[in-house]
């Protein structure tokens, strides 16, 4: 018994340590320095304060906030929306193989090249501008990006594998005569999937919704690169704070709300 316990402990040693060094140590740093003044040229000075808090209710302050929630919870809704059929047709799909590969390849590349694709291809004289104009639909270029629709829509496409994939991993499991027999008792076929589909995979739902809301809740590359002024993110708020401002303690406070609400 004891030499179980000892081998239990010597397995999760390492499991633990991870936690310590990159979980624990960086959340127990960013919750002391939240409580800490800023120094005069940066960092910080052991002196407890509730000053970064109260900055955190600075009007533009939160109005970047409710901003982050708003894009956060419609992108990660737009995302599940995209990947539910995806995954389903995907487990339904003979070629499973091939279907996963065109989800995965693309994002092994890096996420920047990734984003600056999106840029030329929302710009005013972009490809999706370029072909309306050739095809006459419009003669003055559309305003695709720098706003908050491109913001939503480059995080939908950078995400969308993370949902796609643990529902996929979840309706392949499904047992689709539960479907049939639905049909077979008279319900129609979306009453069968809300009804019978959508309860059993409700496992692969939440981990899509929570794969996909952490990131993009912090997320701080895209609204730079694609978004405008009224695009600016808590990300975004984080980082301008410790590299111009250098105010640690407020961005530590930003960061606890961050990890809190994710």
């Amino acid at each position: 018994m004891k030499r179980g316990k000892r081998l239990g402990i010597t397995y999760s040693a390492p499991m633990g340590l991870w936690l310590t060094l990159f979980f624990l140590i960086p959340i127990s740093i960013i919750v002391i320095y939240s409580f800490l003044k800023k120094a005069l040229y940066g960092g910080v000075e052991w002196q407890f304060t509730l000053k970064a808090y109260q900055e955190m209710f600075n009007p533009a302050f939160m109005k970047v906030l409710w901003r982050t929630l708003w894009v956060s919870v419609v992108a990660t809704a737009i995302t599940l929306l995209l990947a539910l059929p995806c995954g389903y047709a995907m487990a339904r799909s003979r070629r499973q193989i091939f279907w996963l590969a065109l989800v995965i390849v693309p994002f092994w590349t890096n996420s920047l090249i990734r984003i600056y694709a999106w840029i030329a291809i929302l710009s005013s004289e972009g490809f999706i501008n370029e072909l309306l104009r050739q095809l006459g639909i419009i003669t003055e270029s559309l305003s695709l990006i720098y706003n908050q629709r491109a913001v939503i829509t480059v995080l939908v496409y950078v995400n969308i594998p993370f949902a796609i994939l643990p529902l996929f991993t979840t309706i392949d499991k499904f047992d689709f005569q539960l479907l049939e027999a639905a049909r077979d008792l008279g319900a129609s076929k979306w009453k069968a999937i809300f009804k019978v589909l959508l309860p059993s995979i409700r496992s692969g739902i939440v981990t899509a919704l929570i794969f996909t809301f952490i990131p993009i809740f912090g997320a701080y590359t895209t609204p730079l690169l694609v978004g405008g002024k009224d695009s600016y993110m808590i990300g975004n708020i984080i980082v301008d704070q410790v590299t111009k401002t250098r105010n640690w303690p407020l961005a530590s406070a930003f960061s606890l709300i961050i990890t809190l609400l994710s």
